[in-house]
């Protein structure tokens, strides 16, 4: 047998035929090759297999002994939409083909075929699969319309923390990505998953506090059509969606108390239930969590569970704000000041000795994201071919010292260091929207629009 192309990924295979000699000569083709294999010899057993982990590829027989394999295509589909349905049968006819198609298969090929045949047919899947991946990926990376990450630092401590982001990438281990909010966690965690084996499955971002406890865990584990009000259809959930990939938990120190358990056990044994499912399944894919909480405080205030913190912390990576690597502020603004300069369809010579002052002494407690909202802003509004200090915002042109009320100052000037100093006093992000008196998904959009 012919050693597995290296432009085929490894996938996850269920192969669904009721002759015994037939799934033993298929499977040893299959892990030859070194694709996982699931084999099961009926209707009822493909259904309970599917319902308990994702495959990427099943090869169904039409005839499953008094079942017929057609009837088994849409109830895998719904079950994992994306799965690419190869369908095997000795009763090959053009009606029946058309059929398998019309539900959903995405092959079909006649027995007896050769080991050659089976291996186009698994790569042709393999690569609309893949393909999807790439498409739902760059579709999510458009939406984000962000620069790539910087890797080059001249500082010590971000140097150190890139080092061992790459270093660990490799591995399976839980990663814990701490720095405060705009510090780059999130972006981190994308080279992270750039630089691994896994690269070439999908990553999942669930962010945490942007939804409530019952909708989160929905998006995050799935659910069951009529399991709640609103639940129209099945969702499959984030964590099927990145099967093989990568899953990142964003701002994990705002995940609801209720929600802990069921998380810590997924940490665990990779196993969960979707809403309204009695039936547990099981999961392949890596966990980063990120946070700029202090988890340690938030476990001693019972905020946090302890044994979920232990099993999140595995690696530690620290990621320091940008006022402590000054250094690396001038060679980030002018890769920001070039990448949206092209989004704008302008070219700029640079900044003003002036400008550059003014960036290098600013405090950005709002960190790298505040650097880039302010350099995206600069290149839409200044109407020269160099950043002046005039074309920066005002927020950095005056002295560090906090506003009060009363001073000459701007009200959102006033609102963003209340927000602050509220953030800063607060044990959660559902205490500091209530001391504001807004909601949740108030409070995260104004921090985001003020990159705290």
């Amino acid at each position: 047998m012919t050693a597995r192309s290296s432009n085929v990924p490894v996938l996850n295979v269920l192969l669904v035929d009721d002759e015994a000699n037939i799934r033993k000569t298929l499977s040893v083709f299959l892990e030859s090759h070194d694709h996982r294999v699931t084999a099961v010899g009926s209707f009822r057993d493909a259904v309970a297999q599917a319902s308990v982990r994702s495959f990427d590829v099943a090869l169904v027989d039409l005839r499953l002994g008094a079942d017929d394999g057609l009837d088994l295509i849409p109830v895998l589909l719904a079950s994992t939409p994306w799965l690419k349905i190869i369908v095997i049968t000795a009763y090959a006819s053009i009606e029946t083909a058309v059929e398998a198609m019309r539900r959903g298969a995405s092959d079909y090929i006649a027995k007896p075929f050769t080991p050659d045949q089976l291996q186009i047919a698994i790569e042709r899947a393999a690569r609309v699969h893949f393909l999807e991946q790439r498409v739902v990926n760059l579709q999510e990376e458009l939406k984000r319309s962000r620069p790539d990450f910087i890797l080059s630092s001249n500082s010590p401590a971000m140097h150190r923390a890139i080092s061992l982001a790459q270093e660990v990438a490799a591995s399976d281990a839980t990663i814990l990505l701490r720095g405060e909010s705009g510090t780059g966690k999130t972006e981190l965690a994308r080279q992270i998953h750039r630089w691994s084996h896994r690269a070439d499955k999908p990553l999942g971002i669930v962010s945490c506090p942007t939804l409530p406890a019952e909708l989160l865990e929905s998006e995050l584990f799935g659910h069951l059509k009529g399991s709640f009000t609103g639940a129209v259809r099945d969702n499959p959930g984030r964590i099927a969606a990145c099967e093989g990939g990568t899953l990142l938990l964003d701002e994990i120190g705002d995940l609801p108390l209720s929600l802990q358990p069921k998380l810590l056990r997924f940490v665990q044994d990779r196993e969960y239930e979707r809403m309204g499912d009695t039936r547990t399944r099981q999961a392949d894919l890596r966990v980063i969590a990120a946070t700029n909480t202090d988890l340690e405080a938030a476990v001693k205030a019972k905020h946090f569970r302890e044994d979920l913190f232990y099993r999140l912390n595995v690696i530690q990576i620290e990621i320091p704000p940008l006022r402590e690597r000054i250094e690396d502020v001038v060679p980030l603004a002018e890769a920001l000041l070039v990448f949206f300069g092209r989004k704008n369809h302008r070219r700029f010579m640079g900044f003003t000795s002036e400008a550059l002052e003014m960036l290098r002494h600013y405090e950005w407690p709002g960190n790298v994201r505040e650097l880039r909202n302010i350099i995206e802003r600069a290149a839409i509004l200044c109407r020269g071919d160099t950043i002046g200090a005039e074309c920066l915002t005002d927020r950095i042109a005056v002295s560090p010292k906090a506003p009060n009320v009363g001073d000459m100052v701007t009200l959102s000037l006033i609102e963003e260091e209340h927000i602050r100093r509220v953030l800063a006093g607060s044990k959660s992000l559902l205490e500091a929207a209530q001391v504001l008196g807004i909601d949740q998904a108030t409070l995260w959009r104004r921090r985001k629009q003020y990159g705290i």
